[in-house]
């Protein structure tokens, strides 16, 4: 138990799925096995690995930390090594601050910095609701559902995705379905902000299906 824990940790595939917990550092630094990068224009996203007294896996958890309030400047954080058509994708999430926007959300079928589907949390709006971005174009492809999100507080955010279908889940209940076709092929899967939101994540998990 020992060793997979470790395996966890270090965010190697293990079993039929990958974990990510952060816990072996480096603190203050980006972490590796990571790439950044940002969709629009802004300030630089600035992604750190920081001391958490209340992440779920201690001690450690990884943040976006850069609070530049342009609108609609989404930094991404994109897990290296992995490239998923259909799965179960999640991460615990905690958002700190914001005045424009205070979200977090998980990314799937990443091709590059300018197309990919999102899922999104904001705890401003008390909102969650699903995205695609294509060339640079932020389009809801669902209803937004009112649902609580509450700031310097841990919620668990999935997405299932088979084919064309999608469904989210906050805290292990299904509360939004969609479906859309743009993005087909596999493609990597991630972190996302949005503006001025500091916001943390731990405990990502990646289950290929």
């Amino acid at each position: 138990m020992k060793a997979l824990t470790l395996l966890f940790s270090f965010g190697l595939v293990a079993l039929t799925g990958r974990i990510v917990n952060f816990d072996k550092g480096p603190l203050g630094m980006a972490p590796p096995g990571w790439s950044f990068a940002m969709t629009n224009h802004g300030a630089a996203p600035q992604w750190r690995i920081v001391k958490d007294a209340s992440a779920p896996t201690q001690p450690y958890v990884l943040a976006q930390i850069s609070n530049d309030a342009t609108d609609n400047r989404c930094p991404l954080a994109i897990l290296d090594g992995i490239s998923v058509q259909n799965g179960d994708f999640s991460v615990r999430i905690k958002p700190i601050s914001g005045q424009e926007d205070r979200a977090g959300g998980v990314v799937w079928r990443y091709k590059d910095a300018n197309n990919y589907y999102l899922v999104r949390a904001n705890a401003l709006t008390k909102n969650v609701a699903m995205f695609k971005v294509e060339n640079g174009l932020r389009t809801q492809i669902s209803l937004g559902v009112q649902h609580d999100i509450p700031s310097g507080a841990w919620s668990i955010l999935k997405v299932s995705v088979r084919g064309n279908r999608f469904q989210v889940y906050v805290n292990h209940r299904r509360i939004l379905q969609s479906q859309d076709s743009t993005f087909k092929g596999p493609g990597k899967v991630g972190l996302w902000t949005v503006a001025d939101s500091v916001t943390y994540f731990d405990d990502f998990r990646v289950y290929p299906k």
